[in-house]
Parts: structure tokens; sequence; C-alpha cells
């Protein structure tokens, strides 16, 4: 009897509740909170693993190094053409395969396969190449590990800004140059620090596929159960005597996410019980149960809905309607000064409207207006997803063909010709007085573009009338 009066919850006094502290009493019987416990480590589906092809794979010593040196050696010729090769964007296959063809192909591999692109990469690879050679394997700085993901905000920022007013999508040269200032960084850190120090706290190709990964069909968990009596002393993630430790420092054991998990297998090979599950799971699935939401996490994905919107706005007709009008307004006749005004309200107008509806959503439920933010940020990653790939599957049907072009000419083909995939009778792409690109109109074959800050005249818009077969 006097267990169980010691056991016995007292009930708060009604002279001293609040309708605060009553919907904190009421909450602990609400049925989400159940399934939020079930949430981490619980498995999402069927275990690919149990598949003897998908575990031989996934176990090999090819793995991934079988893609990892195709590639590398894709994105090789793709920085030599950017460096050395033709310097229209028209005529350049690194310009192609790296805008045309990879940048839109990305956000789809995410959706499908999480932050597998990560392991694969040849960036990655050159990181893991120096670590053997040179590396310190010093620790990842704390000061990186706090504010990273904010350096990752602030770099991804600027490339877009820098984009718009300096044309590096447009300029083989300048595209060229965003690849070796990658190099640069990706070798010193992997002088200086451990695993994939770059990759994990300042890459901000690493910082979108992080967000991205979320929103994967594909999820690398450890049975908990199993995770329990384990005696290997983490070798899932500290690796074995024959096995990397894992490169994202992610211990699968406490992980309830994808955003730094790059399906690298090598806790799978480590793991002397067979504990790590491979499995499908439903698109976005991870964002409907976000225990721990971080702000600058939400915060990259209010500033790339912020970015989309400006990259939309700059290729309708209506951009040149505004650059004629803040002419006659204010006399400002420079597109770097006018793009940075109209791009810091861009990326200003997600953030501010989120803010606003964590403060009012503050006053009836639980969590502050700060936490309220960093939650609701995530709602707007499967938009993320949505717009990168209608914006760039855009550019990939209307310019696809200029891959095989450019591609062909290192071979000495000389082919010509539209460069959209679809023909006119399924869509039809219609010039613009502010296409965004440097490669050829698709349907009129004419350059024409604001890149390098030159913003063609209104004048020379044609009109758009899409049609359908």
């Amino acid at each position: 009897m006097s267990q169980g009066l010691q056991t016995r919850p007292k009930r708060p006094s009604r002279s001293k509740s609040s309708p605060r502290l009553d919907r904190a009493v009421a909450a602990r019987t609400d049925p989400d909170d159940a399934r939020f416990d079930r949430q981490p480590g619980e498995p999402l589906g069927r275990d690919l693993l149990k598949n003897r092809f998908v575990s031989a794979v996934m176990r090999s010593r090819w793995y991934p190094g079988a893609f990892q040196i195709p590639i590398a050696a894709v994105f090789g010729l793709v920085a030599y053409e950017l460096l050395a090769g033709p310097s229209t964007a028209h005529e350049n296959a690194g310009t192609a395969l790296m805008w045309v063809l990879w940048w839109p192909a990305l956000p789809l591999l995410y959706v499908l396969f999480g932050r597998f692109w990560c392991a694969v990469c040849p960036f990655a690879a050159l990181s893991d190449f120096v670590q053997k050679l040179v590396g310190a394997n010093r620790p990842a700085p704390a000061f990186l590990k706090r504010y990273g993901i904010w350096i990752i905000d602030a770099t991804f920022l600027a490339i877009t800004w820098a984009d718009h007013v300096f044309g590096i999508v447009g300029s083989p040269w300048g595209s060229g140059i965003l690849l070796l200032l990658l190099t640069f960084a990706v070798i010193v850190s992997g002088a200086f620090f451990q695993r994939r120090t770059f990759c994990r706290y300042l890459c901000f190709l690493g910082g979108l596929s992080g967000n991205y990964a979320r929103t994967g069909m594909v999820a690398l968990r450890a049975n908990q159960e199993v995770c329990a009596t384990c005696t290997s002393k983490a070798a899932c993630y500290n690796g074995t005597d024959t096995v990397a430790p894992c490169p994202l420092f992610s211990f699968p054991r406490t992980m309830d996410s994808s955003a730094n998990c790059n399906l690298c297998a090598n806790c799978i090979k480590a793991c002397p019980n067979d504990a790590i599950t491979l499995t499908v799971r439903q698109p976005t699935k991870e964002l409907w149960f976000r225990r721990n939401p971080k702000i600058e996490e939400s915060f990259l994905a209010m500033a790339i809905m912020g970015i989309v919107v400006i990259q939309n706005v700059t290729m309708l007709g209506v951009w040149s309607d505004v650059l004629a009008w803040v002419n006659r307004v204010t006399g400002i006749t420079s597109y770097p000064v006018i793009f940075t005004a109209v791009f810091a309200v861009g990326v200003s107008i997600p953030v501010a409207l989120l803010a606003l509806a964590a403060k009012v959503a503050s006053l009836g439920n639980l969590e502050g207006t700060v936490k309220n933010f960093a939650r609701f940020g995530y709602a707007l990653i499967p938009l993320d997803v949505a717009a990168h790939v209608a914006h760039n599957l855009f550019h990939l049907l209307a310019e696809g063909r200029s891959v095989g072009y450019t591609v062909a000419a290192l071979f000495g083909a000389k082919e010509s010709g539209p460069t959209a995939l679809v023909g006119n009778g399924t869509t039809r792409c219609c010039s613009s007085p502010c296409w965004p690109s440097a490669w050829p109109d698709p349907c009129t074959r004419s350059g024409g573009s604001h890149i390098a800050g030159t913003s063609p005249r209104l004048a020379d818009a044609q009109p758009c009338s899409p049609s359908r077969s």
C-alpha cells in the first residue's frame, strides 16, 4: 500500500492550475506521444538487407568505390572542360553535364535514396584520399559543430547571389573556379580534421542534401533491442580494423534522422550483430515526427524557399518591368544593386511569415515562439524539393539535348538542332526577356540572359503561347 502511495502522481491543485499547465497535463495522454515514443529506431518497412543481392552489394568491399571511381572520372572531365574548354556555356560539355544534367537530377536522387550522393561524391573520395596521405586526424572543432550549419546557410545564399550577379552558371570559367574552391576546401579539411568534417559541417551541398534527405524513401536505422546487448564498443560508429568509421559522425543506435546518413554502408559492414536495417518508407515520413527541431536547419529550408521564389521571378517577363520601375523611381541602373535588394527581401519573406506563424501558434500551444519557428520550418522542406524539381526539370527538358551535342563534340561529332528534349507538340518553350541561362533558347536557339548583370530589353521579348498536342 505504501509503495503504491509513493508512485501515485499527485493531482495538481485546481486553484493553482493555469491554461498552459492544463494543456500540458492533457498532452500526456495525447495519442501522438505514443507514436513519437515508437519512432526512433522503429522499422519503417521491409528490411532490404534481407534481399541477398542488396545485402551483397552493401557489404561488398567494392561499395561504394565502384560508383566513386567513374563519377570522379566524369567530374574530372567536367572540371577540365570548364577551365580549358570552350568559353561559351552552350558549347561547353562541362557546363551541360554539371548544370543541365547533374543539378536537376540531384533532388530526384534525394527523394529516392536520401543522401546517397554524398557516399559517391568525388569530393568525399578526395577527402578520404588526403586523410590517408597526410591527414592529421584532429577532431572537428567545437565551433564547426555548433555553427557549421550557419556557415552552410550563408555559403548557399552567397553562391546563389553570386550566380545572378556574376553569372557563375552561365560562365564555364566561373563554374570551374567554384569547383576549384570546393576542391581546395576539401583538401584543407581532409589534411587537418578526421573523417568527412567538411561534408558534415561546411559543404553547402551537404547542407542541402541533409535537408532533402529527410524526404528520402530509404532509411538506415539500428535495431534498438539488439544494440542494447552489443559489446563491440560502438563498432558501427568507430569502425573496425578493416572498416572505416562513420564518415558523417552518426551513431546508428541513436539515429532517428537520415539527414547525416549517406548510406556508405560502413556500419552495415562493421556491426557484428547484424543490427542495422535498411528499409523503405513513405517519402517525407521522417518530417512527421521530428522530435528535436533545430532553428538553423529550419532557416536553411526557409532560405531555399526564398531562393526558389527569386529564381522563378527572374525568369518571368515581369522582372524586366520591375527593373524598369526601379530605374524610374530611384534612378538606380546597377543590376547588382537592384538584385541584392530584391534577393534580401525575397529570402526574408518566408522567414518573416514563419516567425509570425510561430508567434501566433505560441499563444495556443505548449511551445514558445522560437521552438515553433524551428519546427515549422521543416514543413517547407517538401515544398523546397518540389520547387527544386519543377524549376530544374524545366531546364532539363528545355536544354537536355545540349548535353548530347556538347559531349559528342568532344569526340569530333558535330551535331546541332533544338536543345529541348520534348517537341513543341507537347510543350512549347517561349523566348523570355529574362531567359535565365546562357544556353540558346530552346525554341529560337538565340542567346539571351541577364547573366553577368546584363538585362535584355523588354522590347526583345517574344510572345508566349504554350500549346498541347
